[in-house]
């Protein structure tokens, strides 16, 4: 009975919600960025298991800004030349494939959704919201509502939220194939009954005031926007009223109750400015408390404990994350005294507060670090994690004396640690090691790119592995929005580093890898640094002996299909293929279109090409689509959703066929013999965005790059088949 959180503060992008689907007890190969809401991964004897969210932690706020991804309608696979078959290894992979999707329960245990409230357990069963009490056997519950009621495609539950004192369960259910959401709300009595369920709602949040009746508050999102805060209330004072509504369309609403349950937090933020009111946990009718009017380019979050606000901001030099407090009855911006200061290239990934300690998790020069901070005597203790973490998972832990966690890689599990305060120490689960650990290298390298900046790059490779030259490589790059790049445990990859592969993330400018600036560094009139960044790394790697470019693959998804097609224009020689997620290729177009729900919401990243001229030119330099012409490049595999909401149809179906164009064109000047790149559109039927737990995607990839590379895919089989039983 656990949870999972996605990392914190990922500049303003809008995670879109991609949880683990528990219905049915699907069978899940790895943790992901599930995107959405704090959940957390737990693992038994390496049986992997994936989780829904229970309690959000403020490091929410920060996620859940609309950010653009792209997709389009069913179209039939194009290619271009070179029509070699792929039916040799065709049906070692499916079977590979129906092997994923038939695997039996106790190899991917699946724990739903859950929350602890009382002495209960509330989470999901099959296609029931239930109940059990704490610490019993879970196949004794109790059902309080069944999903199917709704009459939607496999849904599954999003979001739990108890009331203060039971009266009330709320969940939100969403679809896969879907963003539209419903939330319901459950009279908890003998005989359980739906008391009320609203529609599109995106947060919510459960306060109690002063005559003991139960408040929620939630927000409504409309054509992917949200801007409205509901408040209502059930039994016999019904009622449902708008409660605040923001009129600023390039801003979002996002509703976060601090841990201690005393402010209700209403988060009004854009990619580079927020504003949050206070709405007091005891007193829910009274009038919300502004803490600090927006300023433009400074963003700030709240927790609270012992009548003090403890507040994440970049206000004041540097432009970067610190802690700041101040009296929760004097919020506004001058009282505002500093707390803590990060160090240089650092990047808060959370907070979580206790009752004596404020815990800071911190990625520092690329490597991971948990800041201990006493509350009583300002005392400080830094703790460097291992070298091979690339990843946190939080726990939102109740108990006081304790700071639950879990760290992962792309290739490794998640594995639980625990900083007891009392000790002052940080412990490790015990138990059967890794074997990847002993199997397996992470080195942590930097490329100068072409300011003379240096650019960090994580590379996993086989130990091993001789002549690396010789290895295939599969590049990975994001970029945008102040983002990490996903750096979760992925069972493929690791399968591909078993098979020989070398993996090497690239954390260019315009991610937040490095904190707030290395951002600020690849967005807007910036954003070539970044393409500048990934030729770096890219060079870097093949100079220092890693593979070679006929051995060089690319793989990026959402906003990282920017630099992933600017790259494949200016310097296509450097790759042999790269395969493309749900990706962002027409920049211009889709920005002067504001009739799209999400380009307001997005000019903070990529500027306003509408109404300045700079901001155009600019985006001309470096679009996918605006720089296609005729030239060699390298196949590529596009994976896109047949329901992604947040895609323009036109973008990436004009890029396709005019990448098509061009590369016929190039061949027919080049003559006979030019053997074509494949150019292969996959469209995914379903899907609101990026499915990471789609085997049939999964399987097309992989297939697609060690046919284009003409490596024998025998192994990479075999170690897939292997991991099944890992």
């Amino acid at each position: 009975m656990q949870q999972k959180t996605k990392l914190f503060l990922q500049a303003l992008k809008y995670s879109i919600p991609h949880l683990g689907k528990c219905i049915q007890k699907q069978h899940l190969n790895h943790c992901n960025f599930a995107d959405h809401y704090y959940n957390r991964i737990k693992l038994k004897k390496y049986h992997l298991t994936k989780c829904l969210q229970n309690k959000p932690k403020i490091s929410e706020l920060a996620r859940n800004i609309p950010s653009r991804s792209f997709s389009c309608k069913d179209l039939l696979p194009i290619k271009q030349g070179n029509e070699k078959s792929f039916s040799e290894n065709m049906d070692a992979f499916e079977k590979v494939r129906a092997k994923l999707e038939t695997q039996p329960q106790e190899e991917y245990e699946i724990i739903n959704a859950e929350v602890k409230h009382g002495g209960f357990v509330y989470y999901q069963e099959g296609c029931c919201l239930v109940r059990s009490k704490d610490e019993e056997d879970s196949d004794n519950y109790e059902v309080l509502f069944n999903l199917e009621e709704l009459k939607l495609e496999q849904p599954f539950i999003d979001c739990i939220r108890v009331a203060p004192d039971e009266k009330y369960v709320a969940a939100k259910i969403r679809t896969e194939d879907s963003e539209a959401s419903t939330l319901i709300v459950v009279k908890l009595s003998d005989q359980p009954v739906m008391e009320a369920s609203f529609p599109n709602v995106s947060s919510f949040e459960w306060v109690k005031d002063e005559e003991e009746e139960d408040v929620l508050f939630y927000t409504f999102q409309r054509n992917l926007r949200c801007h409205d805060v509901y408040r209502a209330t059930f039994g016999d004072n019904k009622r449902n009223e708008r409660f605040y509504t923001e009129k600023d369309p390039s801003y979002f609403v996002f509703l976060y109750l601090t841990k201690d349950s005393r402010f209700l937090t209403i988060n009004i933020m854009n990619k580079t400015t927020s504003e949050v009111w206070l709405i007091d946990g005891l007193s829910p009718w009274d009038p919300p408390v502004l803490i600090q009017k927006r300023i433009h380019g400074v963003l700030y979050y709240v927790e609270h404990r012992d009548d003090e606000l403890y507040i994440l901001t970049n206000v004041g030099e540097p432009t970067e994350f610190k802690l700041m407090r101040t009296a929760a009855d004097t919020p506004a911006i001058m009282n505002w005294d500093l707390f803590f200061t990060m160090k240089r290239n650092t990047k808060v990934v959370d907070l979580d507060m206790f009752k004596d300690h404020c815990v800071l998790f911190l990625k520092h020069s690329n490597l991971l670090y948990v800041n201990v901070i006493g509350l009583a005597d300002d005392s400080v203790r830094s703790l460097k994690l291992p070298p091979w973490a690339c990843g946190f998972i939080m726990d939102t832990n109740s108990d006081p004396k304790n700071c639950p966690f879990q760290l992962c890689s792309p290739i490794r599990p998640p594995k639980y640690y625990t900083y007891k305060f009392a000790e002052g120490k940080l412990f490790e689960e015990t138990g059967h090691e890794d074997p990847i650990t002993k199997t397996s290298r992470v080195l942590r390298l930097e490329a100068k790119s072409k300011d003379g900046k240096l650019v960090p790059m994580t590379v996993f490779h086989k130990t091993d592995s001789e002549d690396l030259q010789k290895k295939p490589l599969l590049v990975h790059v994001y970029g945008a929005y102040g983002m990490d790049l996903k750096m979760n445990f992925r069972p493929e990859r690791r399968v591909l580093v078993d098979d020989g592969w070398i993996l090497a993330y690239c954390h260019v400018r315009g991610g937040g890898e490095l904190g707030l600036q290395w951002h600020a560094d690849g967005r807007l009139t910036k954003k070539l640094n970044g393409l500048a960044d990934l030729e770096a790394c890219i060079k870097t790697l093949h100079g220092q002996g890693f593979s070679q470019p006929s051995l060089t693959t690319l793989t990026a998804f959402s906003a990282g299909g920017v630099l992933a097609g600017a790259l494949c224009n200016s310097n296509p020689e450097l790759l042999r293929a790269m395969t493309l997620e749900a990706p962002f290729l027409d920049v211009l177009n889709t920005m002067m279109d504001t009739t799209l729900p999400l380009t307001l919401e997005e000019l903070e990243e990529w500027g306003n090409p509408s109404s300045d001229e700079k901001h155009k030119n600019y985006i001309k330099r470096y679009c996918p689509y605006q720089n296609i012409k005729p030239q060699h490049y390298p196949s590529i595999h596009i994976t896109a959703y047949e329901n992604d909401e947040r895609v323009p149809l036109k973008g990436i179906v004009s890029y396709t066929e005019k990448l098509k164009e061009a590369v016929m064109e190039h061949a027919k000047e080049t003559g006979e013999g030019y053997q074509t790149p494949n150019i292969i559109l996959d469209i995914q039927p379903g899907g609101n965005h990026v499915i990471e737990d789609s085997h049939k995607k999964i399987t097309a990839q992989i297939k697609f790059l060690y046919e284009e590379l003409g490596l024998d895919s025998t192994s990479v089989f075999e170690d897939l088949k292997k991991y099944l039983k890992f």
